[in-house]
């Protein structure tokens, strides 16, 4: 645990130190982010990110294949050095889109891409964990792994709209998923630790919370689409490194439900993003509009219609990512009549900060000082 803790500080400080100079070179570049009528942000401001953040992960990444705790996943393994090369590709990728503003099917393009190499260096789904269930053949567990890239990547893009809001879903989401994928491992091996999964999400933890303090209220820098995508890239390939990899029905108390955590936590983990993307994708398909196509209906803008600040708009959304994912880890250490309780009781609570019934209070809509915020597609 003390060597992912340090990677993840590492990571943090990293991302942290080396994001002052990406804004300069953002501002310098003209990576920045306009003032459109669908945002929510009131002033031009740098993007480009997510290249502090891919600085933050290859430091991290190659400090960790020097471990003698974790080199053996280096050594043993291309997988690692696959996610990197991904992880660089989408993360580039993202940045010319900050810079020049790609269209939809370049981008995608590109994502896919990175998705193959995942597949091809053997980052791939390759069993589904529900009693050892094997995937068919080659081409699906392709295409499932291909799916499960490009949606990860495009639904953490669709939700990153207020400042603060992408990059603490996903340290909060991604610090759940590191807790299984150690228990997970812990409980599989006695003398054996090392995780790749676990890494993954240590790293990307640290990232986001080296990140956070430049992109809070009154957001200094955007993560952009090379943040974003770089984000959901790490989360998916760290799913896919768990899943089908050891058998979850291992974890004591909790044979039944263990099978399914490695689906159900990642979609917990996510919920925000896939909600707000799937919802996204049908109401533009509906409209008979492009699933890319940019509009003003994200959850974040219903949250502010609602008559939510842009601080409380993020709170509620990280609330909501507490409450799902931490449920979802309660049945593997607590009895289920606590986790039900748990589940009731944070429910309540998120409804009620959701829906505000004393939103119509005097005071309640006066406009935010600390406005500028992230924007999303």
């Amino acid at each position: 645990m003390r060597i992912y803790l340090f990677l993840l500080l590492l990571a943090a400080a990293v991302t942290f130190l080396v994001t002052p100079g990406v804004r300069l070179l953002a501002r310098r570049a003209g990576a920045m982010t306009a003032v459109r009528d669908r945002d929510v942000h009131d002033a031009v401001t740098p993007r480009l990110g997510g290249l502090a953040m891919l600085v933050g992960v290859l430091c991290a990444m190659l400090v960790a294949s020097n471990v003698p705790f974790l080199e053996g996943l280096f050594r043993d393994t291309r997988q690692p050095w696959a996610i990197l090369a991904a992880a660089a590709l989408v993360c580039l990728l993202g940045a010319a889109d900050d810079k020049w503003d790609l269209d939809w099917i370049t981008k995608l393009a590109g994502q896919v891409l990175a998705a193959v190499l995942l597949a091809w260096q053997g980052v791939s789904l390759v069993t589904l964990p529900i009693n050892g269930v094997t995937v068919l053949s080659g081409r699906t567990a392709l295409i499932l792994t291909v799916l499960v890239v490009v949606v990860s990547m495009n639904a953490v893009n669709f939700v990153d709209g207020l400042d603060g809001l992408a990059a603490g879903v996903m340290a909060i989401g991604g610090s759940a998923f590191f807790l299984y994928a150690y228990l997970l491992t812990r409980d599989s091996s006695a003398d054996d630790y090392s995780s790749l999964a676990a890494l993954l999400t240590a790293v990307l933890i640290g990232v986001c919370l080296g990140f956070l303090p430049h992109n809070l209220t009154r957001a200094r820098i955007f993560m952009g689409d090379s943040g974003s995508m770089l984000l959901g890239l790490l989360l998916a390939a760290s799913t896919i490194a768990v899943t089908g990899q050891v058998d979850p029905a291992r974890l004591s108390g909790a044979d039944f439900f263990g099978q399914f955590l490695p689906i159900l936590l990642p979609i917990g983990v996510m919920v925000v993003p896939f909600l707000d993307f799937g919802l996204a994708v049908l109401r533009r398909i509906g409209s008979g509009k492009s699933p890319f196509h940019a509009d003003k209906a994200h959850l974040h803008h219903r949250l502010l219609s609602l008559g939510h600040s842009k601080r409380t708009a993020v709170l509620i959304m990280y609330t909501w990512t507490v409450v799902i994912s931490v449920g979802l880890l309660l049945p593997l250490v607590l009895p289920m009549r606590t986790v039900g309780i748990f589940w009731v009781l944070g429910l309540v609570f998120a409804m009620l900060l959701t829906f505000d019934p004393l939103r119509w209070r005097p005071g309640r809509h006066r406009k935010d000082s600390d406005v500028p915020t992230a924007s999303g597609p």
